[in-house]
């Protein structure tokens, strides 16, 4: 199999279990592609016995049967763009804290690992948002798995977001920013915002204000078949739109939409993994302190 692995920078404690990873995939004979920023992270003794090949971002990566993720949710989320259009199954091997993305524990890599190779696993697929700019922001970047924001730059005032659905005015947002988020990024900005954990096949995007001076002003789910379209205004002549981890500087001539991308981001579940048991794990639903 045709494996790429791209993760983020290690400290001396998870040296051995980087390398456990490698020795697994090489047992299985796998032909490895890694990521040019992950390499830079590999030049150690620990690694020389092992070969692989790197590729770079906005490299097509079609003919991957998998990618590996090896950190957190911000890993993987940096993989999906790697990924693209391709649309390669994806498995998250969480070496963060969190993970509702990232779910594959340590613990579970080998049985995982050996899993991906038997092919014995579901394809968990999630809707992404594609952002359009008057000038084209992020490029070929512009799709996100979690969310888009648009915040004001710094300590300044409030900024005011004028938002239309399909045209029609829906609110002027008076508050620090505001969210659009996909189910996947439910659990993500928007929760801590107060915005809903909206399931990821649900169809749907979630608009959450960020600190709003309006109180009675409450997070909105509308359908992703929607186009979502923004005015921006502020005494701040600049501001901050962002894709997951990626950030733009703008001001209020930026003409932005989102739609819902044509492509997916598949995450590789392996059986017993299911979203709910995720929310359980992640959030302590059902447990008791007293207990």
């Amino acid at each position: 199999m045709k494996i790429g692995i791209h993760g983020k920078e290690f400290n001396r404690q998870s040296v051995a279990f980087i390398k456990h990873i490698f020795e697994l995939l090489d047992r299985y004979r796998a032909d490895l592609f890694v990521s040019e920023k992950f390499e830079q992270h590999l030049k150690t003794t620990a690694f020389k016995s092992f070969k692989w090949k790197t590729y770079k971002v906005g490299q097509s990566l079609k003919k991957l049967d998998a990618l590996i993720s090896i950190g957190g949710d911000g890993t993987l989320l940096e993989s999906v763009t790697h990924i693209g259009q391709a649309e390669t199954p994806i498995l998250g091997i969480n070496t963060g804290r969190l993970g509702f993305l990232a779910t594959i524990s340590r613990e579970e890599t080998e049985r995982a690992l050996s899993k991906l190779f038997q092919r014995d696993f579901t394809l968990d697929q999630r809707a992404m948002l594609r952002l359009e700019s008057n000038n084209k922001l992020f490029g070929s970047l512009n799709f996100a798995l979690n969310d888009c924001t648009i915040v004001k730059k710094d300590t300044s005032s409030m900024i005011t977001v004028h938002t239309f659905i399909d045209g029609e005015f829906l609110n002027s947002y008076w508050a620090d920013g505001i969210i659009i988020s996909t189910p996947t990024g439910s659990t993500g900005y928007s929760l801590s915002c107060g915005g809903p954990l909206v399931f990821p096949r649900s169809g749907n995007f979630i608009i959450t204000p960020v600190s709003p001076h309006n109180l009675t002003v409450r997070p909105i789910v509308v359908a992703d078949s929607s186009e979502i379209s923004f005015e921006i205004e502020g005494r701040s002549k600049k501001f901050l739109v962002t894709l997951d981890s990626r950030t733009a500087s703008v001001d209020s001539s930026v003409r932005l939409k989102i739609r819902k991308e044509k492509f997916r981001t598949n995450l590789i579940q392996l059986q017993g993994q299911h979203y709910f048991k995720t929310l359980r794990q992640k959030l302590n639903w059902g447990l008791d302190i007293r207990n």
